[in-house]
């Protein structure tokens, strides 16, 4: 890391949530505003920040032993459901996690639409749960 670096990290501290800087701006990471009308994030930061999120939650789908066992759609769909639900919420789905170890894809997809969760999110639920009946992303997506 560079010298530069460094210093901006000790003036403007390093910060991994949101906070208030001392003009009461929006901040993250090392003094970065992300008020509506500042520089907020650059499009290849959010697509870096998107990869990070769909890596880490494949890497915490591995503790299910079946999961590599999916077809790629079916991955997909898992990873959409850990991204929205967090591993908390989505481990609740216990007759749903069952039907997918047993590769019974309808019943899972029938578990996750009979839920409090497809009822807020709406077509994400049909779109996810459509994945992981068929193995095929709906024509929507």
């Amino acid at each position: 890391m560079s010298k530069l670096s460094n210093q901006l990290r000790i003036h403007e501290g390093v910060r991994s949530h949101f906070y208030r800087c001392t003009s009461g701006l929006a901040t993250i990471g090392v003094g970065r505003c992300i008020e509506e009308g500042s520089l907020g994030l650059s499009d290849d930061e959010i697509d870096y920040l998107l990869e990070n999120d769909i890596n880490r939650c494949k890497a915490e789908l591995l503790a299910f032993s079946w999961f590599t066992d999916l077809d790629s759609v079916r991955q997909d769909a898992m990873v959409n459901l850990l991204f929205n639900l967090g591993m908390t919420r989505l481990m609740g789905f216990k007759n749903a996690l069952s039907a997918m170890e047993r590769a019974d894809y309808q019943s899972a997809a029938d578990e996750f639409m009979d839920s409090r969760w497809a009822q807020q999110v709406g077509n994400r639920a049909d779109e996810v749960c459509e994945m992981i009946r068929t193995g095929r992303y709906p024509s929507t997506s």
